[in-house]
């Protein structure tokens, strides 16, 4: 009896024993588990923020790089603006030598830990809503596919809005419909300030303003003023040697093809006459456009530079854009008038 009970003690013993190597062996399992998912989350957090980190700093470097670009871009139209006029360089000079022109194709430029590349436009490429007569006004609707009697809306409430007197035109608004709206405000009767007004005037939807602020401005260009009564002298026409793709695409026949061969020719020089225009358009949209275009010898001195800030071995990209006017007599030789990043 006494072997028995020690052989059923030892029994007893043995299975405690497993089922306590089985629970630690369970413990220690579950302890590395939690570890496990304790380091990976660590991990993991630390790597976002590793990227998080990079991510700042590269964005940082390219928009100082950027910076850079557009501060170039401002710094070159200073000289060219002082500059003498010279005869035209060789073609060798001409290769080794950048132009920072208006709509040119300015190369890539290194600087720092990267790159910038700026594009610098002009405001007398630009339809001047302040300037422009009913034709050109008509002209500019053309471009959107709406129906012909909201297309002449655009055009009179535009018109009623800067004039000075309360008469609407036929297709216009005035008083008598700004206030009628469920926020009522009067008509300005006076020139636009700003191109975001444009969302105030009868007809002009969101999605007309996000097109037409490409193409218009509310700055003076530099041209004379029209005639007292006669808005709609050359005074209001677009420069084509500034105009934008999206502005030379907005008149009436153009495709895309001769806005391809127009930017191609710009690139090597400007037009100084209609003809060098007419083997390019052909005869039935040079009519057409003929009285929106103007081929003046010197260009406004308001300009938008953007400069994209690239850095090497990094997809991240930042901008700057900005509108300023170039005048030697200002103390700077410049005025930053509107900043946008983009």
């Amino acid at each position: 009896m006494q072997q028995v009970d020690y052989f059923n003690k030892n029994q007893q013993k043995t299975v405690f024993s497993k089922n306590e190597t089985g629970i630690a062996m369970f413990l220690v399992l579950w302890v590395l588990t939690l570890l496990s998912v304790i380091v990976g989350e660590f991990c993991h957090a630390m790597r976002t923020e590793v990227n998080i980190t990079r991510n700042f700093k590269e964005e940082t470097e390219a928009y100082y790089i950027a910076l850079a670009g557009m501060n170039s871009a401002v710094s070159e139209l200073i000289k060219n603006e002082n500059a003498p006029q010279k005869p035209e360089n060789s073609d060798k000079e001409k290769e080794d030598k950048i132009e920072w022109r208006v709509n040119a194709d300015i190369p890539a430029i290194p600087f720092g830990a990267g790159q910038f590349k700026v594009e610098i436009g002009n405001e007398s490429g630009k339809i001047n809503i302040n300037k422009a007569g009913e034709s050109l006004l008509r002209m500019m609707t053309e471009f959107f596919e709406i129906e012909d009697s909201e297309k002449a809306v655009i055009a009179d409430s535009i018109l009623d809005w800067r004039d000075q007197d309360s008469l609407h035109r036929l297709n216009g608004a005035e008083d008598d419909y700004y206030l009628s709206l469920p926020k009522p405000y009067p008509c300005k009767d006076v020139d636009f300030d700003a191109v975001e007004e444009l969302l105030l005037v009868k007809g002009i939807t969101a999605e007309i303003y996000e097109v037409l602020k490409e193409i218009v401005t509310v700055l003076d260009t530099g041209e004379a003023e029209p005639e007292a009564g006669n808005r709609g002298s050359d005074s209001d026409k677009i420069n084509i040697n500034a105009a934008s793709p999206e502005m030379l695409l907005s008149l009436p026949g153009m495709t895309e093809d001769m806005v391809s061969e127009i930017i191609e020719y710009r690139k090597e020089k400007d037009f100084k006459s209609q003809s060098e225009l007419y083997p390019i358009v052909g005869d039935e949209v040079y009519t057409a456009i003929l009285p929106y275009l103007a081929y003046p010898a010197s260009i406004s001195s308001f300009f938008t530079v953007r400069s994209v800030g690239m850095l090497n071995d990094s997809l991240t990209r930042q901008s700057v854009k900005v509108l300023v006017k170039i005048d030697p007599r200002l103390p700077k030789k410049y005025r930053i008038v509107e900043w946008i990043e983009d």
